[in-house]
């Protein structure tokens, strides 16, 4: 699948003409992973956000450890778009990673055709609540690894072991402020949704009408 946006960033941000198959996704993860970062990576429109400098009350709900510049978090709801070849239109609703924002995930995912999870090798075991939620929601989902620049690398297939990953499941692994590889991360996902969508049955030929005896 060609990846590249069919317009640039800075037009006006109508939608393609030869759009015919639009997409709701969401991407999720835990607390601090980089959802709001991707989507700013990929949108091809201004994009929506809904952040909050974090206050004295949120920092002891919130775990900060290994997050020292984390000032802000999201309390409702990021948005943007990304055209992929032309007719495929793929509509990013970033969602607050916190439990407490539970009912508010739900509505957002509510119409998803599929997730994206981020997850940091810093906090794998923060992942683990927001996976259990996708697939109660019975969403489709890739998941993708933000690798920090303190972060530990990890191979696939010890990543895969780690987060108990199906073998269907995508991984990828991306710098969420890089646009290259956060496409193929959200690519990835939308093929993995589009190839379990119930594909269109063949029409039966009907059956011949028998010939009038007059």
């Amino acid at each position: 699948m060609d990846s590249a946006p069919s317009t640039d960033r800075t037009d006006v941000g109508y939608l393609p003409a030869a759009a015919r198959t639009l997409m709701k996704l969401v991407v999720t993860g835990p607390f601090g992973v980089g959802k709001t970062t991707l989507i700013r990576t990929l949108s091809e429109i201004p994009t929506l956000h809904t952040e909050e400098a974090m206050t004295q009350s949120s920092t002891l709900l919130d775990d900060t450890a290994g997050l020292p510049e984390k000032t802000t978090t999201t309390v409702a709801i990021d948005f943007g778009r990304l055209t992929v070849l032309d007719d495929l239109v793929l509509y990013m609703f970033g969602t607050p990673g916190q439990e407490r924002f539970l009912p508010l995930w739900e509505d957002i995912a509510r119409g998803a055709l599929g997730a994206l999870v981020l997850v940091d090798t810093r906090r794998l075991a923060d992942s683990f609540a927001v996976m259990d939620m996708v697939e109660e929601q019975g969403l489709p989902y890739a998941v993708a690894v933000n690798r920090f620049p303190d972060a530990p690398a990890h191979s696939d297939e010890v990543l895969r072991t780690h987060l108990d990953l199906a073998a269907g499941t995508p991984l990828i692994q991306c710098d969420a402020r890089e646009r290259r590889g956060s496409i193929d991360a959200l690519i990835a996902l939308a093929e993995h949704v589009l190839n379990r969508l119930p594909q269109p049955e063949d029409p039966q030929p009907e059956d011949p009408q028998p010939e009038d005896p007059s």
